[in-house]
């Protein structure tokens, strides 16, 4: 395009797309222009300019750097170079440029940006020491005073110089998304997401050419890139934010989970502006490995550990990575990121989060000693919250609800770090299927556990397992389904499967029955309003109600529930369902191959037939839900799906069969 441009319609070009944004197509002419003349100050200028707009810090900070060796006395460049050396994370070269810029001119830009630079570096004392040097009335210096104070996590100081700075300059997005930010920090959703709504409705309506939720609605559109629009209307850091608070927000209810996990997340990362990935931010491609782990783990582990060989990152990228390997049970990798990171892990890593990571690698090598590290780890928090439930009494004595608020929001904060812990403490027992010492496990924390919601979820989960205490388990339970009667399908189905079970073994059969009734009518409410959402809740409560029978040796009646539970195969199965089905159908082979039982020929032919329709309808269904990351890097695709599964039982019920005839 450039090349057929008349001569001298290059700087009306040039500043044309610079006008409309189009950065790209004015850096094609300009790279034209420079290899005639290498050393024009203008288009280097231009070029500088344009690279900087696309968030290309680097290349920015080299054309520069061409400018300034140029024109050394021009300490704008100076200014720029350095400007963009701090954008692109290379602090110690963005410092000596800084150093090196002698101008009374620009000695408040360089103040300033000396203390952005020591704030990237968590270097607080000194940054605070350098505002203290700036001109105490710009409105700039009073919004890095919020944000150290941000990073000391003063919050509610935070946030008052963030809208006093809002007064002064009047409605700014960055400003309204750092006070989002703070009450997302202190856990107050409601008005976090107040302002993260006011940011994209005002980006959507002044910015209609974002493309707002474009992928969301499946519309294809190219990128938007990383213009100048998008930056001011800090829309991405919206939507990242309010992924981030619909993530956190899963913890809640741990037994309500919506039609898909994390839904909400997704739909606010995909309601973001388009873009290529190659052009998408650290903090996008952080929450993007987060949100999608449970379906793309691979994926997850490939962007974590991008962001780690390319700073700058989000501070919480290593401890994520490391604890998305322990979910995974990649002990070793964990082990030797920490290793191969010790800077790392000092500057990112809390003495907590490095115990727990420290104790659930030594899983793999040590169980004894992993939880005498989960253990110590345990009295720590529970001294903690001791010290937290005297306090809240001493200040309910005295009247204080500021001190009573605070401290409970303390001791909340505190009983979330200790509930991993605790887990990860019982999932030792648990593996093991040493339930009673789970069970007891649990009793020794109800003095502080007692009314959160994931240990109650947990306690009634191991009462079911002892399979003496179902009346215990109806106890947990019930008040879960209870509390979402109205939306049962909101309510994960082994609760609801268990409770039935439950009510069975307890010769409650009429409740199983209503609960039973009552699923089904949801269901078919379901395909109704939402004929795209997939609801496997029914079928997976008959499945564990077959398991039980199966459990108790009753195979036939067990098995026969299970094929028909299933039915239509290319709805219901998946990988859940089939879960639970090949665990009954490899015990029912177990059985036979142990002359246990003998199968009647037309349940033979039942298992048989439905392998063979197992087979057609889960050609693309995988037989895992979180397949581990293979790191010789073989591809088991092929081998991790129903199909090849059922095809592999089928292959062992002939043999059995077979083996039966010959006897």
């Amino acid at each position: 395009m450039s090349s057929a441009l008349p001569i001298g319609e290059y700087n009306t070009t040039i500043y044309t797309a610079i006008k409309e944004q189009r950065y790209y197509d004015a850096i094609d002419i300009i790279q034209i222009e420079l290899q005639n003349f290498p050393r024009s100050r203008a288009a280097l200028s231009l070029l500088a300019y344009c690279y900087y707009h696309v968030a290309d810090f680097v290349t920015a900070a080299q054309s520069y750097e061409q400018l300034v060796q140029i024109c050394p006395d021009n300490d704008e460049y100076k200014i720029y170079y350095a400007q963009s050396l701090y954008k692109a994370g290379m602090y110690a070269d963005a410092t000596r440029a800084a150093i090196r810029i002698d101008s009374e001119q620009y000695q408040q830009k360089i103040i300033m940006l000396q203390a952005m630079i020591k704030y990237d570096q968590d270097e607080l004392g000194p940054c605070k020491s350098l505002l203290d040097q700036s001109i105490s009335d710009d409105p700039d210096v009073l919004v890095h005073y919020a944000n150290v104070s941000y990073k000391e996590g003063k919050y509610d100081s935070a946030r008052k110089q963030y809208n006093e700075a809002i007064n002064l300059l009047g409605y700014q997005a960055d400003l309204s998304y750092n006070i989002a930010l703070c009450y997302y920090r202190e856990k107050q959703y409601g008005a976090a997401m107040k302002y993260i709504s006011e940011i994209i409705e005002k980006g959507v309506r002044d910015h209609p050419e974002l493309s707002v939720g474009s992928n969301t609605d499946g519309i294809d559109v190219r990128s938007v890139g990383n213009s100048l629009a998008l930056k001011e209307t800090c829309l991405i850091e919206a939507f990242n934010l309010k992924a981030a608070i619909e993530y956190d927000m899963r913890t809640i209810e741990p037994a309500k989970v919506l039609h898909n996990e994390n839904n909400a997340a997704k739909e606010a990362l995909t309601d973001m502006p388009p873009r290529l990935e190659s052009e998408l931010d650290p903090v996008t491609l952080h929450n993007q490995a987060l949100i999608y782990a449970d379906d793309e783990p691979s994926s997850a582990f490939k962007k974590l550990s991008y962001l780690l060989s390319n700073p700058p990152y989000p501070p919480e990228t290593f401890g994520n990575l490391l604890l998305l390997h322990c979910k995974y049970q990649n002990y070793d990798i964990a082990a030797g990121l920490l290793a191969e990171n010790s800077q790392l892990t000092y500057k990112y890593l809390s003495q907590e989060i490095y115990d727990y990571l420290d104790a659930s690698i030594m899983v793999s090598t040590s169980i004894e000693e992993a939880y005498r590290k989960f253990d110590e780890l345990s009295i720590k928090y529970i001294e903690k919250l001791r010290k937290l439930t005297k306090q809240i009494q001493d200040a309910r004595l005295a009247r204080d609800n500021d001190v009573i608020k605070s401290t409970l929001k303390l001791f909340d904060e505190e009983l979330d770090r200790y509930i991993p812990v605790l887990m990860a403490q019982a999932r030792i027992y648990w593996e093991r299927e040493n339930y009673p010492m789970v069970e007891k496990l649990f009793f020794q924390s109800a003095e502080f556990c007692s009314e959160h919601e994931v240990w109650k979820l947990n306690v009634a989960h191991v009462f079911f397992m002892q399979e003496t205490k179902f009346k215990d388990a109806i106890r947990y339970y019930d008040p879960i389904v209870r509390r979402n009667q109205e939306n049962l399908i909101d309510v994960t189905a082994i609760v609801l499967a268990n409770l039935c079970v439950s009510n069975i073994m307890t010769s409650q059969n009429e409740e199983a029955e209503d609960l039973m009734r009552r699923i089904e009518k949801e269901e078919q409410r379901l395909s109704y309003t939402e004929p795209d959402r997939q609801s496997y809740h029914l079928c997976i409560v008959n499945l564990v109600i077959g398991t039980l029978y199966c459990a108790k040796g009753n195979f036939e009646f067990g098995i026969s529930r299970i094929i028909k539970s299933l039915d239509p195969y290319d709805k219901k199965l998946h990988t859940d369902t089939w879960y639970y089905a090949k665990r009954c159908f490899l015990a029912l082979a177990e059985s036979l191959a142990k002359h246990m039982l003998i199968l009647k020929d037309a349940s033979m032919d039942e298992v048989l037939e439905f392998l063979d329709k197992a087979e057609i309808a889960g050609q693309n269904i995988p037989s895992v839900i979180a397949p581990q990351v293979d790191v010789n890097g073989i591809d088991t695709s092929t081998t991790q799906t129903v199909a090849y599964e059922a095809r592999q039982l089928k292959n062992l019920y002939l043999k059995l069969k077979s083996v039966a005839y010959e006897a």
